[in-house]
């Protein structure tokens, strides 16, 4: 009888004591506690990248603070992963332990790639990833919610004007990150030049070079890529690699699409400017413009840059992007309006919902469906992209300036 009191009298304590350590959303059902919503995201927050995944946060963190969906508050949980996928996985994991509702604002292809599949055995959305790779868009995906164009749109922007500018298709080149994230800008060139005049060695080579796997394939020297390791910043090799391109077709790279991060692409850049190329190098809007025109600035390169958007220009009057910049202030660049306006899409997707909050009912709320947010226009009906906007801008004298798709040539 003793020993049965003690036993019981220990449990309790055992049960007060991890009641007491545990967090509150440890215990929440779905990532819901008695108050609070909690949303996950695996960002870069201390590595090369941050400036991206930092952003990213203060955007997000900004369209939550303040708002309640029902009797909830919203709260962002982040943990770093340095852009690097060995940390995604047990960031991941960790995040799903806390029991967050859904996933929103991850930065980067490669650590969607090993992100992607820990959520869909878990059953967790994944909401406006900070990635216009393909393996996120799918018209049979109902737990992946995009509100990005792809890169295949991006690349595709400039490319087609440069075509019509009357640029072959062997003056094309590119400069990647040597991975998932810099295949997929391979894919738009592909896309790109598919059905174009005297392309057809041009899109072999590029076929043969994306298929080449394993961890840092050897890209270079095979085609008009040149390639770097992700986290790294050496160029030469991939300079090296269009040179050689060159050389082998007696053509002249005229435009060098670069898909990677900010710094290794800046530079890329100020080296082909210190060999003297004449160059015009593009880049998508992952590279992170505000980070990128500094970057530069630091090598004194502040024209004949070419870069593609994927949300409103800063200076757009749409209620949304005067929200963003005034609850912003000092943080109000491209990559923080886009995390503010993925936080609002998943605001409206939570506050749609009718009843209990889950996560299919959220999908639901989204997927199928034609809508704006303040006047940004967004469509889910055909697929799970809700933009197919792309802005062109060039850079002139230290600042991005919104350019025609005719005269985007004029980066002087």
């Amino acid at each position: 009888m003793i020993s049965q009191k003690i036993t019981q009298k220990l449990s309790t304590l055992l049960l007060i004591s991890l009641s007491l350590s545990a967090s509150p959303a440890l215990f929440a059902t779905d990532g819901i506690s008695n108050d609070t919503i909690y949303i996950g995201g695996v960002l870069d927050l201390k590595g090369r990248s941050k400036g991206l995944g930092l952003n990213m946060k203060a955007g997000i963190e900004a369209a939550f603070k303040d708002v309640l969906v029902k009797k909830y508050r919203v709260e962002y949980l982040t943990l770093n992963d340095s852009y690097n996928p060995k940390k995604t996985i047990k960031a991941t994991n960790d995040l799903i332990k806390k029991k967050v509702f859904i996933f929103a604002g991850n930065v980067g292809t490669p650590t969607a790639k090993v992100s992607l599949p820990i959520l869909k055995k878990h059953n967790i959305p994944a909401v406006g990833f900070f990635t216009g790779a393909s393996l996120l868009r799918s018209n049979n995906n109902n737990s992946i919610i995009n509100y990005r164009a792809s890169y295949i749109q991006e690349t595709s922007a400039v490319i087609k004007t440069a075509l019509k500018k009357g640029i072959k298709a062997n003056q094309i080149c590119a400069y990647v990150q040597n991975d998932a994230y810099g295949m997929a800008g391979i894919e738009g060139i592909i896309n790109a030049l598919n059905g174009t005049k005297d392309s057809d060695n041009v899109i072999t080579a590029l076929k043969q070079i994306e298929a080449l796997t394993g961890e840092n394939p050897a890209r270079n020297n095979k085609g008009p890529v040149g390639v770097y390791q992700r986290n790294s910043d050496f160029a030469r090799l991939g300079y090296k690699s269009l040179k050689a391109w060159e050389k082998s077709q007696n053509t002249q790279c005229k435009l060098v699409v670069t898909v990677g991060s900010y710094k290794a692409i800046t530079e890329f850049i100020a080296y082909s400017r210190y060999k003297k190329e004449s160059w015009i190098p593009s880049a998508v809007s992952f590279t992170g413009a505000e980070n990128f025109k500094n970057a530069l600035h630091e090598f004194n390169v502040d024209n004949g840059v070419i870069m593609t958007q994927v949300v409103p220009l800063l200076d757009s009057n749409i209620p949304l992007v005067v929200e963003a910049k005034k609850k912003l202030g000092k943080d109000f660049g491209y990559v923080s309006l886009e995390g503010f306006i993925v936080g609002k899409l998943v605001l409206y997707g939570l506050k749609k919902i009718e009843g209990d909050i889950t996560r299919e009912k959220f999908t639901s709320a989204i997927l199928n469906s034609r809508f704006n947010i303040k006047q940004l226009s967004l469509d889910f009906m055909d697929d799970n992209q809700g933009s197919d906007l792309v802005e062109l801008m060039v850079l002139k004298e230290g600042r991005w300036t919104k350019v025609s798709h005719e005269n985007i040539w004029d980066t002087k």
